[in-house]
């Protein structure tokens, strides 16, 4: 874009008219009459993502000079270039403005003829300007503090539900200049920009996916078959329901994808010998659920599940109500919190449960630790590697093979800079804004060690998310779904079962509600069994479909 900016009416739209008659065709011409109304053209033009090749600024103005203006617009786009509009008067406030706001020129007005006076000079700094290479990437963007861990949620939910967007700290130019465009202090972060221009400050997660264009609610109150949860089985599942014909609704409470999703290389599941990561098998198997037809809804959380005649009922968290034919239960599991003292209130300030690997580019040179022994801590410890100075795996037990696979921890043997140190916990993590260092301690000998350190990442045992099912379907004491022959006890029903045959092998104590993937009891906790029990789970569906 091309701004002017003159408090003469006339002056202005002769020099618009002039600029849209050469540069029309490639730039938009925007006018303003004042240097605070320009300003604020500014801060909706970077708001948008848009650029701004050349300023050109009449100096007399009253309430903000030309020269006024342009120091304020450097904030906003400092590679523009600054053209003052001076009379012959003022030409040695001009030149004193070249030093002051680096200013490119200044021209006398009248500058008739404009293909004399105007036109070149424009040409030769419009040359310079696109040789900068500034074209506008249209793409969100995130304004918060290295430590803030609501800056971190954000990011975390943007990259997961792969939403291209770019970090910018708030401290330094870039960030500062986009907190001004939208009129947030330093304080009201994070602050998101999406692509449109609009500025969300410490948005919610769903006042995000709105505005990010992820589906919030659903498009119908009832469906052949809704399935909660949008990991491996629960994605498996919406591709085998949608692509049999069921009108199929995925509902996701944060981003498709689960533990899997965040899971930096997966080599052992069928068909990728090379290996591929967590992200890019779960956004394929999103697209192909899209593909067939089936609806996904994103920060969507089920709070309850009741029988509602023959239909199966889910309320969300807003009070809403989904009524479907059959629901397929796919919660997954998350990490269990480490009870170590210190570590809850650094939460997303250096102490990460899970990859988190948009922290990855921060390890850079740092010393990061890694508590667990399965494999997504054997394969956040590979990722890890290759950014960080060292990664040092604490397990509890005696090593690694006791749960982890036997490829990986060869793997993990191979590369120099990883530690693994058995018989060892955290007993407790300080630091003031963020973590700054961890005790630990060696359970063979019972000696402690406090250790310098800005990244913890924990991935330790699996809670799965069903409270939210209690005294509604059958769990054990741990809380997994129990279903199909572990419901029948010496030959008798679950209480409360009506129907007049025994549970499907994955269906819940309430009929025409199933379970798949990890939150079923004794299940195997991989992607490939996770991916093959939604498969599963909808074949059974239409088995109770049609003897309803």
């Amino acid at each position: 874009m091309l701004l002017t900016v003159d408090d003469d009416v006339n002056v202005s739209r002769a020099v618009a008219r002039d600029l849209r008659r050469r540069y029309g065709g490639d730039y938009r011409v925007v006018r303003a009459e004042s240097g605070a109304q320009a300003l604020e053209a500014l801060g909706e033009i970077k708001l948008r993502g848009d650029e701004v090749a050349i300023l050109l600024a009449d100096y007399r103005m009253p309430g903000m000079n030309g020269i006024e203006f342009l120091e304020q617009a450097m904030d906003l786009f400092p590679t523009a270039r600054r053209v003052l509009l001076t009379a012959y008067a003022d030409t040695s406030a001009a030149i004193d403005a070249i030093n002051v706001i680096d200013l490119d020129h200044y021209l006398l007005k009248p500058w008739d003829p404009p293909e004399e006076k105007l036109y070149p000079v424009l040409d030769a700094l419009l040359d310079a300007w696109l040789a900068t290479d500034r074209r506008p990437v249209a793409e969100t963007r995130v304004v918060g503090h290295r430590w803030s861990a609501r800056s971190y949620e954000v990011r975390d939910f943007l990259a997961r539900n792969h939403v291209p967007y770019r970090w910018y700290l708030a401290d330094e130019p870039e960030g500062e200049r986009l907190l001004t465009a939208a009129g947030a202090s330093p304080d009201a972060i994070p602050c998101v920009i999406t692509t449109d221009g609009t500025a969300l400050v410490n948005p919610s997660d769903g006042e995000l996916a709105s505005q990010v264009g992820l589906a919030t609610a659903p498009a119908g109150d009832f469906y052949d078959l809704v399935v909660v949860g949008g990991g491996p089985a629960g994605l498996g599942a919406a591709v085998y329901g949608a692509s049999e014909g069921l009108r199929t609704l995925l509902v996701e409470r944060h981003a498709t994808g689960g533990q899997a999703g965040q899971s930096s290389r997966i080599e052992n599941y069928l068909g990728f010998p090379d290996g591929v990561s967590g992200s890019q098998l779960t956004d394929r198997a999103r697209r192909q659920a899209v593909k067939f037809g089936a609806e996904l809804l994103t920060t969507a959380d089920v709070v309850a599940l009741e029988a509602a005649g023959p239909a199966r009922r889910l309320v969300l968290g807003d009070g809403a109500s989904i009524d479907a034919h059959a629901i397929i239960l796919a919660t997954g599991v998350s990490y269990r919190q480490l009870d170590a003292p210190g570590l809850h209130d650094l939460t997303g300030q250096g102490v990460f449960y899970g990859s988190a690997l948009t922290e990855a580019p921060g390890c850079s040179g740092e010393n990061v630790y890694i508590v667990g022994g399965a494999n997504s801590a054997g394969q956040a410890a590979m990722y890890f590697a290759r950014h960080a100075k060292s990664v040092t795996m604490l397990v509890r037990g005696r090593g690694l093979e006791a749960s982890m696979s036997h490829y990986l921890i060869e793997q993990i043997a191979a590369v120099p800079n990883i530690h693994v140190r058995a018989c060892t916990e955290v007993i407790s993590g300080h630091g003031t804004d963020h973590l700054e260092g961890l005790v630990l301690r060696d359970n063979a000998t019972g000696e402690t060690e406090r250790v310098d350190t800005q990244w913890l990442f924990i991935f330790i045992g699996a809670a799965p998310r069903t409270d939210w099912l209690d005294g509604v379907v059958a769990r054990d004491e741990h809380g997994f779904v129990l279903a199909g022959p572990d419901l029948v006890v010496d030959g008798r029903r679950p209480a409360g079962w009506a129907a007049e045959r025994d549970p499907y092998h994955l269906e819940s104590s309430l009929p025409g509600v199933f379970v798949a993937g990890d939150a079923r009891a004794e299940s195997v906790k991989r992607v490939a069994s996770a991916v093959g029990e939604g498969a599963m789970a909808v074949a059974l569906v239409h088995r109770y479909l049609a003897k309803r």
